[in-house]
């Protein structure tokens, strides 16, 4: 049985209330079921309003989710982990009127994120537990969450037999390289690698202790830097527990890139472009996928769907994904 699993930041998928009242009573309407009175929402105590840095959150623009939508119904994947996910409301109600409902099973845990952005995993087989590490530290700053939002851990079942264990996804957004204007920049690149690093170091010793060396297992997701950088040594470093390929060396693109100066790697293998203004653009392979000794053996194809803009097709990732022989 072929299986396609994958993986998509959703850049900011928000829903498009800014705030939650409570409301004891609805006002009276005359006649006419004309409005009689208008609602004032002044109590702290009752109202709270979504902000990050002074600022309200938007929702995604309809149009945008439209473009995401198209996109996933194309890929047709059978798993597909998300990132950049308000919550899980916001995600059904996606699914359900953009996706018509094809994700039955939806997961979902609050993360650590104080812009409110989650990690979550869409499948259309049975899924079994979910496990959140929202709450692991690294030992060497043991009194700290290592995860920036978390490691979403989900245990997919086979589809012919229910109670059978397919494989086991992962889903990570590790720490970006984003630097506030008020920080120094070289002082808050160190301090994003450090973190990222750290990060990679949880996930492989969460993975030692989870899974079995012949265990099926997909580490994904947005790593927010490339394969072979410094701070993920550790996916790429095997272990006695652990043995991770990463599988997108080599995709196949769903269409040509966009023409670019520089022009985009020839291999394909990038889903992340960045530009600053008056420097050349940067392509990077942020969103990846790792598997697991038993699952390199069944890996028959690797994807990339590439978006049609420079902007973004809905978001400034593009998604990837493998099919495997399960």
């Amino acid at each position: 049985m072929d299986v396609a699993v994958g993986t998509f930041n959703l850049n900011n998928l928000f829903s498009r209330f800014n705030f939650r009242a409570e409301v004891s009573a609805v006002h009276a309407v005359d006649d006419e079921e004309r409005l009689t009175s208008s609602y004032v929402f002044d109590d702290p105590e009752s109202v709270r309003i979504r902000t990050y840095k002074g600022k309200l959150v938007k929702g995604k623009d309809p149009g945008e989710q439209n473009v995401l939508a198209r996109r996933i119904r194309e890929m047709d994947l059978d798993v597909l982990a998300v990132q950049e996910v308000e919550d899980i409301d916001t995600l059904r109600f996606f699914v359900a009127r953009y996706l018509d409902g094809a994700y039955p099973h939806i997961s979902l845990i609050e993360g650590n994120d104080p812009r409110l952005i989650d990690v979550a995993v869409l499948s259309k087989f049975p899924v079994g537990s979910v496990t959140s590490w929202q709450h692991a530290v690294h030992p060497d700053v043991p009194g700290e969450r290592v995860f920036s939002r978390d490691l979403l851990e989900v245990d997919i079942r086979d589809p012919r037999d229910p109670d059978k264990h397919l494989l086991t996804v992962f889903n990570n957004h590790l720490k970006s390289q984003f630097v506030d204007r008020d920080t120094d920049p070289e002082e808050g690149k160190r301090l994003a690698d450090e973190r990222r690093t750290r990060q990679a170091d949880t996930v492989v010793r969460i993975l030692g202790e989870r899974t079995r060396p012949d265990g099926r297992y997909i580490v994904l997701g947005d790593m927010n830097d490339s394969p072979d950088a410094p701070t993920l040594a550790a996916l790429a470093e095997p272990t006695p527990q652990t043995s991770l390929t990463e599988a997108l060396a080599y995709p196949e693109e769903t269409r040509a890139p966009k023409p670019d100066t520089p022009p985009p790697p020839a291999s394909g293998a990038w889903t992340h472009r960045f530009k600053e203004t008056g420097q050349p653009a940067k392509y990077e392979l942020f969103d990846q996928i790792w598997l697991s000794k038993s699952l390199t053996t069944r890996h028959k194809s690797s994807h990339i769907d590439r978006r049609t803009r420079h902007g973004g097709d809905g978001s400034d990732h593009d998604p990837a994904w493998v099919v495997l022989d399960l």
